[in-house]
């Protein structure tokens, strides 16, 4: 094995390669070559790091120096600077907001410290296309360590103990739901992975699986073992081009190491995987969906029971699990259950992964011990509300969610609390709204969502959520009164109580969690006919302010519909029913004499 003085890690996540990491790679790697360094220097590809906002990452190693929003023509600085002369390339480093001193250690940047990775413990550690780094990281020691043991029952007990809950959404414990699998006596089951997360703004396990597909292999092979399954199928969304990539090449070096296939590790154990793809239905992360998408039938949920544990895929007995749930599974085996137990809080154990989005300084991917408060996440690790603004809102659980507002800051962070407040954890979306978000506008924009990603099966999500979509469509257009949002909460707590799946049961919450926290931005829409947010167009007005316009007449002159009227140095006005708040006027006025208000 070849020993290299230095090791330049390059993020390959979806979001760096977009901004040209791979270049960044091409450009490194053809330096050292010109410079005869490529035996001392190694240049290696990982998974994301998680610090998007300041992507690309270049991180070298022995001496953990982290450069951030590098370019490829950032490559030979690098190589002539750092590698040969041992000089750090001051402006490349990351630098603190408060103090505006440069910090080259990740361990020393608010971002990375409070956060604990086990989920992400390899993402931007190892090449995910070799397997050998991912082995030399403990990789396959679990599996190994559970069919020596060769007791599938008690491995469970150790998945119960440690108290690891599903990562999808719904919470439930995921040693329960191998236990109850297991018992169910069948010629074939099926270990399935829920690889198809739709949330706007969530890239949980596509980071996973860009980063770290062998601890997916592992942690399915280490279930299907345990349930007594010989297939594994993970049911990905065909979107997800590199994390597939990255998976089938994982699945096959497995195959080539003997870690899939016949007589794993001489156990006699036969497992192996294949992988299903997803058209992008958001409805088809409910497991009954998922099932009947990989049958080749419409994605549509069916009435529970039968579970999938006792008639699942091909009406076989099944367990499916999402890919942040599986790649706990490896860590919970070799560091036991006691030691993750010991993480999070009574009743939600071990760190949650989120895709923290919105309006924040430090947009990224964080893992965070449950229990953690939402104050801690957005001021500490998401660096604060961007320029300066006032935090308003956090939408966690996606459009399954709600909205939770400034007194819910110092809320820890669990299933139970979260739903306690009014919202939910879900898969792991956290997206940050500022003063300048509309409420009503957020909680119509989820039902856009949920509206057009729902399968039609059942009334009251069919026909329920475009009712509610078009009584926000009116209060956002101020037409809106008083009696449609008596209808607006009643008719949400119809659609919670009576649809078929997860989708509809949960559609309702951004609308009646703004409604609770939000009330006066709705009576203000709908009373007042405006938004105090100044973001729905229909209740926006352009103003004049006299004392500030000298008459030059641009703004009138460059109106598209004529709305603007007045003579030469004289104050001009604007005719509210003719105009069409495109903002050209306000673009044109040199004089910032034209407001919104």
């Amino acid at each position: 094995m070849a020993h290299y003085k230095y090791h330049i890690l390059c993020c390959g996540g979806t979001g760096c390669k977009s901004s040209q990491s791979g270049e960044i790679v091409k450009n490194l790697t053809q330096i050292l070559a010109e410079k005869n360094l490529s035996n001392d220097v190694q240049v290696i590809t990982t998974g994301c790091f998680g610090f998007c906002e300041k992507g690309p990452i270049v991180k070298i190693l022995p001496d953990n120096t982290f450069y951030t929003q590098v370019k490829p023509e950032d490559a030979r600085e690098i190589i002539e600077e750092h590698i040969i002369k041992g000089r750090k390339v001051g402006r490349l480093l990351y630098e603190n907001p408060e103090n505006k001193e440069h910090i080259s250690d990740s361990k020393h940047m608010g971002f990375y410290k409070k956060q604990m990775r086990i989920a992400l413990r390899n993402c931007g550690f190892i090449n995910p296309e070799n397997i050998d780094e991912y082995i030399a990281r403990d990789g396959y020691a679990a599996l190994a360590k559970v069919l020596e043991q060769n007791d599938p029952a008690a491995t469970i007990e150790v998945i119960k103990k440690s108290g690891l809950r599903g990562r999808g959404g719904a919470g439930f414990p995921t040693g329960l739901k191998w236990e109850l699998c297991r018992k169910n006596d069948a010629d074939q089951k099926y270990m399935i992975c829920n690889a198809d997360e739709g949330d706007p703004g969530a890239f949980m396990d596509r980071s996973i699986l860009e980063g770290d597909p062998h601890t997916l292999i592992e942690a399915m092979t280490i279930g299907g073992f345990c349930i007594g399954a010989t297939k594994g199928l993970v049911y990905i969304r065909a979107e997800y081009p590199l994390a597939i990539h990255r998976l089938q090449v994982a699945i096959g070096q497995a195959r080539e190491y003997g870690l899939l296939g016949k007589d794993i590790f001489g156990s006699g154990f036969d497992f192996d995987i294949e992988l299903r793809y997803g058209a992008g239905a958001f409805v088809c992360g409910e497991e009954t969906a998922l099932i009947h998408s990989m049958e080749g039938k419409r994605g549509e949920p069916t009435f529970k029971p039968p579970f999938p544990a006792v008639e699942g895929y091909l009406k076989k007995p099944s367990n499916v699990n999402n890919v942040e749930t599986f790649a706990n599974i490896p860590v919970i085996i070799n560091k036991g259950w006691e030691w993750f137990s010991s993480i999070g809080t009574e009743k939600s154990k071990g760190t949650k992964v989120f895709a923290l989005a919105g309006q924040i300084n430090n947009v990224g991917l964080i893992e965070v011990p449950m229990g953690i408060t939402l104050r801690e996440v957005i001021y500490e690790i998401g660096g604060g509300i961007k320029n300066g603004r006032k935090f308003k809102a956090v939408q966690t659980g996606g459009p399954s969610g709600g909205c939770l507002t400034e007194k819910f800051l110092d809320t820890p962070i669990d299933y139970e609390n979260l739903i306690a407040a009014g919202s939910m954890m879900g898969s792991g979306g956290m997206i940050v709204m500022d003063e300048t978000s509309c409420m009503v506008s957020v909680a119509k924009f989820y039902l856009e969502f949920t509206v057009e990603e729902s399968c039609g099966k059942c009334s009251p999500c069919r026909i329920g959520n475009k009712r509610l979509h078009e009584i926000l469509c009116k209060i956002t257009e101020g037409k809106g009164t008083m009696e449609d949002l008596d209808e607006l909460r009643n008719l949400a707590h119809v659609i919670k109580d009576t649809a078929l799946c997860g989708l509809g049961q949960t559609s309702p919450n951004p609308v009646l969690s703004t409604i609770d926290n939000f009330w006066d931005e709705y009576v203000a829409h709908v009373v007042d006919k405006k938004c105090p947010a100044g973001q729905c167009k229909a209740l926006k007005q352009y103003v004049i302010d006299p004392e500030k316009c000298k008459g030059c007449t641009a703004c009138a002159r460059n109106c598209p519909v004529g709305a603007i009227h007045g003579t030469v140095k004289m104050p001009h006005e604007i005719d509210q029913a003719v105009c069409i708040k495109c903002g050209t006027c306000i673009e044109k006025c040199k004089f910032n004499a034209i407001s919104i208000k």
